[in-house]
């Protein structure tokens, strides 16, 4: 019987980005090692401090025929977003006022697109994103009756948002906490009859969208089938399992169910 073909560190690098034998130099990291995690974790840092760039994510969904309402939590300032994530999951009162003005229309599905933690994610992610979901759900016969861009936001900030907009179901596009090699990932968050004090079990969640993760249009695939399926059954959350069936590289993808992968 022929023994199996070896496998080396560099057959695993491939496998995986994480910091697989790396090496070392005496008792440290080789140089080039020390400098490429240095570099990613000064990236890390910067998306969490990017700016969010709203005025090119309203731009870039109007132009796909969805016109967003803006809005921002109690945070005041990027700082005051990371001390106190608390203020993060309610709307200051400027914006709920603007809210129920515009509660006035049943809604089935409401999208909010938040900062979070990666405003980069949402700034390259969240329009392309928004495309592909829209073909999909136009399969079903879904539409997205209301759409948000929040500033200052955490994922329980659409539980406000979607008992004021009355929608049966919320997708909140937020930028994931980074890591030291996805900083732009971004992470969708689906629930059901949206209302204050859910608990991250009513919740499902589609995760590292990025450029070398989750694809758009897999993402909105495994999106859309979550919403279908979420509206038919009325649920989200454990109760409700991806059952899509995309096909994802184990490599670079996570998806999980009635629970946050990160806290955003």
């Amino acid at each position: 019987m022929k023994a199996p073909a070896s496998r080396s560190l560099r057959d695993l690098r491939d496998l995986t980005p994480a910091r697989v034998g790396l090496g070392r130099a005496g008792a440290s990291m080789p140089t080039e090692a020390l400098l490429g995690f240095t570099l990613d974790h000064a990236r890390a840092r910067d998306a969490v401090h990017a700016g969010f760039d709203v005025p090119a994510v309203v731009s870039g969904l109007s132009g796909l025929g969805v016109q967003p309402v803006q809005v921002s939590s109690q945070v005041r300032d990027r700082k005051d977003y990371l001390r106190r994530p608390d203020l993060g999951r309610i709307l200051d009162p400027a914006s709920k006022h603007l809210l129920e003005s515009h509660n006035g229309s049943a809604c089935r599905l409401a999208i909010v697109i938040g900062d979070g933690l990666s405003p980069s994610a949402i700034n390259a992610h969240a329009v392309e994103l928004v495309r592909s979901l829209i073909a999909r759900l136009a399969a079903d016969g879904i539409q997205i009756d209301a759409a948000v861009v929040a500033s200052g936001a955490r994922v329980a900030l659409g539980d406000e948002i979607g008992a004021i907009l009355g929608a049966r179901m919320i997708v909140m596009l937020i930028g994931e906490r980074p890591g030291l090699s996805a900083p732009d990932s971004l992470g969708a968050y689906l629930t059901f009859a949206p209302r204050l004090g859910l608990t991250d079990a009513e919740r499902n969640c589609v995760s590292n969208i990025h450029g070398s993760g989750l694809g758009y249009d897999e993402a909105a695939l495994r999106i859309a089938w979550l919403i279908r399926e979420g509206l038919a059954r009325q649920i989200t959350g454990v109760a409700l399992k991806d059952e899509s069936g995309g096909r994802t590289s184990p490599r670079i993808t996570t998806i999980s169910s009635g629970r946050h992968k990160l806290e955003t």
